[in-house]
């Protein structure tokens, strides 16, 4: 992929099975999370026609091994930098060594080349769960996936983004007329769990600016919500906006969006 001067992002896969996100800009191609097996996300990189050799960076937002099952593997195989927290990273058990290993603390920002990250905590039931924004060139994507509720702290981070990566995880009557036994769907219902279609279009309705181009729903539950709900839930909180909306998927890439 050629050096881009604002960002590329580009779903690899979302959802219970399997988490990573694609972001580019510049000098830098990052990871966020790698829940994928190590061979599955080099394939899926290559579908896109992006190289696992020029990635620069695994960015960790959380342990569930849906966020870090590939991680460990290609930080080995390409000699790629990790970044996650240290309560994070002590709660991974499958990691394995990792020889160039960067802690980072939620409300704390950090560059990777020039990109500035800004970490926030959110609400999951995991050691030190994180949010992501990512900014360069007066540009801005906010990350939130895996959290229950929507703080003031998250809001205030995610605003002004130009690209929203947000959870969309359950449609609430699937949810609950489902056959997930009671005490998971109290799980994904709480405020350690997930967002719903409802949850991400209110979110949605309060950070759309005239800077938000696109929002990507990730993070779709395979048995409690559909791609055709969560778009027609959230797409009413945009009242016919030109915003691109996109649904990440949990078997193959999206397509690579640019700013």
């Amino acid at each position: 992929m050629k050096k881009n001067k604002s960002f590329c992002v580009c779903p690899l896969a979302s959802g219970s099975k399997g988490n990573s996100l694609f972001v580019s800009c510049h000098n830098s191609s990052i990871l966020i999370d790698a829940g994928l097996s190590g061979i599955e996300i080099e394939r899926r990189l290559k579908a896109v026609n992006i190289s696992p050799e020029n990635l620069t960076a695994i960015i960790i937002t959380h342990e569930h091994s849906d966020h870090v099952k590939g991680a460990g593997i290609l930080s080995r195989r390409f000699d790629i930098p990790v970044y996650i927290t240290q309560k994070t990273y002590e709660a991974c058990s499958g990691l394995g060594r990792i020889e160039d290993l960067h802690f980072f603390e939620c409300g704390t920002p950090f560059k990777l080349d020039q990109i500035l990250i800004s970490p926030f905590s959110i609400s999951h039931d995991a050691k030190d769960p994180s949010g992501l924004t990512l900014e360069y060139n007066g540009h801005k994507i906010g990350i939130a996936t895996d959290l229950g509720i929507v703080t003031s702290l998250v809001k205030e981070h995610l605003k002004n983004s130009n690209i929203l990566y947000l959870e969309a995880n359950h449609d609430p009557d699937m949810l609950m007329n489902g056959s997930y036994p009671w005490h998971l769907k109290q799980r994904i219902k709480g405020r350690t769990g997930h967002l719903s279609n409802l949850d991400a279009g209110m979110l949605v309705s309060e950070l759309k600016t005239d800077d938000l181009k696109h929002v990507i729903l990730a993070h779709l539950s395979e048995e409690n919500n559909c791609p055709q709900k969560a778009v027609k839930t959230v797409s009413k909180s945009l009242n016919a906006s030109e915003i691109g909306l996109h649904v990440a998927r949990p078997d193959q890439p999206g397509t690579i969006i640019k700013l």
